[in-house]
Formats: C-alpha cells, sequence, structure tokens
C-alpha cells in the first residue's frame, strides 16, 4: 500500500460506486429515466438531466484504450512506486466508458516490463483495498494483441 496516497472523497452521488468497489465489484452509473450509462458518477444526467440514477455491474473486463508511464517529478506519494503504469480502459460492456487505473501485469510476467502493455491489451479489473470505505479499482493485463 501507498503510504499518504491521497483518496478520493465520497460524495451522496458516488457512495455505490465506492460501496461495490469495497466488495470487489465494479459499477457504472446509469440513469433511472432514459437508462444512459455515465462515468465517473455525477448528481444529474447530462442527457435529460434526471436526478435519480442505478447501479450497473459490469464485468471489469475491457481493453487499454491508452496508457502512459509517469515519470519523476511525482507527488511525494507516488515517487516510492514509480514508475509504475496508468491505463484509460474501454469497458467491454460499454466501449465508449473508459476508467482511468493503475495497470499491472500478470504475476507470472515482470509487474515493471512496460513493453508488455500495448494498446489492446486485454485487462481484467482487481481491487486495492486503501481505507474501510475506498477500494480502488485496477486493472491486469490478461493477453497482449
Amino acid at each position: 500500500m501507498i503510504e499518504n496516497i491521497p483518496i478520493p472523497g465520497i460524495e451522496d452521488y458516488d457512495k455505490g460506486f465506492w460501496s461495490h468497489t469495497s466488495k470487489s465489484q465494479l459499477v457504472v452509473q446509469s440513469c433511472s429515466h432514459c437508462n444512459k450509462v455515465r462515468f465517473p458518477p455525477r448528481p444529474m444526467c447530462p442527457s435529460c438531466h434526471c436526478l435519480e440514477h442505478k447501479w450497473e455491474k459490469v464485468s471489469g473486463k475491457g481493453e487499454v484504450w491508452s496508457f502512459v508511464v509517469p515519470r519523476p517529478p511525482l507527488l511525494p506519494a507516488f515517487e516510492e512506486i514509480s514508475p509504475y503504469a496508468v491505463g484509460l480502459i474501454s469497458l467491454e460492456e460499454h466501449p465508449f466508458i473508459r476508467m482511468v487505473g493503475r495497470l499491472k501485469i500478470e504475476e507470472a510476467q515482470k509487474n515493471d516490463d512496460f513493453e508488455l502493455i500495448k494498446i489492446g491489451s486485454k485487462v481484467e479489473v482487481a481491487f486495492e483495498k486503501l481505507t474501510k470505505e475506498i477500494c480502488l479499482p485496477y486493472w491486469v493485463i490478461k493477453e497482449n494483441l
């Protein structure tokens, strides 16, 4: 675990997201009126302006749409784990929804071998518990195209 990592705040409209991640489940928010799916969670539907929403479970499978390996200078909390990869993941069920998270490589391979990460690499979600309420999703590379 990273010491002193900046922790996301929990708001009324995204409590469901954090509640599900703490149970190792990935969800996206959808409008109760028009059923449009959205991420990140928001208090109001950008399409029909409805204030009611529901949570849809997703598999957590997807592919790397883009990625970056941050280099120093970094925030002090992230310097000790540098270098690391951060990916923009396109979800299998909703390819237009993209989530940001740390990218890790399967245990059988070196976790810092960034040459193995490719655009289009297949990934699956995993979770890292930071606090009682916050469990961050991250993605594990399963196969390279």
